[in-house]
Formats: structure tokens, C-alpha cells, sequence
């Protein structure tokens, strides 16, 4: 039986989201974080042509990567890039009709929110995860744990600020998978280069969280 889109966003643990400056560039990012391990992307829809970009990583990738869509306010946005090929639809903000429409498209719909009200009101609204943005901005690992502490159900995503020095205490504090940016989908990298960078980053992800579930001290 396939795996779930919520069963290999949990199982491979991060979402890179990618905000590349053209398609080229988003595609040598996708390709190296690919050979390093990691199968998901979000593409916001900052990226320049993001709906043709789902489409030309969904032609390319097929069932080896798993697409989502970033930075979706409206339902049109949600609609259109779930037609184009995104199986999870995020965004910075809570938007009660783009989480029915996602979810009455049976994608899986993470929502961003910061404050206890907003998590929970987001999360009753039918929210698969709700994403916790801006999370360094308001204490990263401790403010999870935080808001955990009274909603031990909720399946949280932080995003912003999320490092390979900082994914532990995201993981410990009880985050189901970690929204990852620059640290890792590294545009310099790309436009130095040194796609390599960003495979090696990839793996060193993934070795730190294989290591936190399994209880162990994380050894860089």
C-alpha cells in the first residue's frame, strides 16, 4: 500500500521550501537536495512561473518527489496548484476557505499560524498541520514546546529559523517535521556552483534527525 502524503512528510521529516528566482535554478536545487536524500519541495508561489514549475517537477520526478505549494492565500492559488501537481498546500498565514478547498481536494493542508488562538482555531478548521511561523522570531524550540504543552494533539511544523544547528530541539520539543529554508535550499550554492553543498546539507539533515528519533545525541 502507498505511503501517505502525511505518512512521508513525517517519515522524511522536512519540507524545503524553495523561493528560487527562476525555474533553472529552483530545478538544480530540487536535483541536489534529491541526490542527498530528501524527496519533498514546497514551491511558493514567489518563484517566478511557480504553476509551470510543479508541472515540469511533477513530469520530471514523477512519483520520486513528493510537491507541495508555498506561500497560497486564496483559493484560486490552492486550486491551481494542486491542478498542477502539489499533494500538500501550505501557507504563512490561516485562511479558513483555502483549508476547506484543499482538503475537499483530499490534499493535505498546513496552515501557518503563531499565537494559541491562531494554532487552535486553524487546527479546527480541519488543518492537517499547522505550520508555526515565524518560530525563532518568538522563542523556536521552547515556544513549540509551549504551545504543546496545552494541545498535546496538535501536529506542528515550525518554519523560520530552522538550522541544522537548531533541528533537535525542534525534533525533541515534539515538531512532526521542520520547514527548512535557506540553510538548506542555498540559491548561493546553486549560483556559485557547488550544487554539492546542498546534497551534503541534505544528508546531514536527515542523519540528525535519524539520530534525535532514535534517542541518540546527534554527533556532527
Amino acid at each position: 500500500m502507498p505511503e501517505t502524503t502525511q505518512q512521508i512528510i513525517e517519515r522524511v521529516g522536512l519540507i524545503p521550501v524553495l523561493r528560487a528566482r527562476n525555474a533553472a535554478q529552483a530545478h538544480a536545487v530540487v536535483k541536489a537536495m534529491i541526490a542527498g536524500g530528501v524527496t519533498i519541495v514546497e514551491v511558493t508561489m514567489t518563484v517566478p512561473g511557480a504553476i509551470d514549475l510543479l508541472r515540469e517537477l511533477k513530469q520530471k520526478y514523477a512519483g520520486d518527489l513528493l510537491l507541495g505549494s508555498g506561500t497560497v492565500t486564496t483559493v484560486e492559488e490552492a486550486e491551481a496548484t494542486i491542478e498542477a501537481g502539489a499533494e500538500f498546500v501550505v501557507s504563512p498565514s490561516f485562511h479558513t476557505e483555502v483549508v476547506a478547498r484543499t482538503r475537499a481536494l483530499g490534499k493535505v493542508s498546513i496552515p501557518g499560524a503563531l499565537t494559541p488562538t491562531e494554532v487552535i482555531t486553524a487546527w479546527r478548521a480541519g488543518a492537517d498541520y499547522v505550520k508555526i511561523f515565524p518560530c525563532s522570531a518568538v522563542g523556536g524550540a521552547m515556544y513549540l514546546k509551549s504551545l504543546l504543552a496545552p494541545f498535546p494533539h496538535l501536529k506542528l511544523i515550525p518554519t523560520g529559523g530552522v538550522t541544522l544547528q537548531t533541528a533537535e530541539s525542534f525534533i525533541r520539543a515534539g515538531a512532526r517535521a521542520l520547514g527548512v529554508g535557506s540553510d538548506l535550499v542555498s540559491l548561493a550554492a546553486i549560483d556559485q556552483g557547488t550544487p554539492e553543498t546542498i546534497t551534503a546539507t541534505a544528508r546531514d539533515y536527515l542523519k540528525v534527525l535519524a539520530q534525535v528519533r532514535k534517542g541518540l545525541s546527534p554527533t556532527m
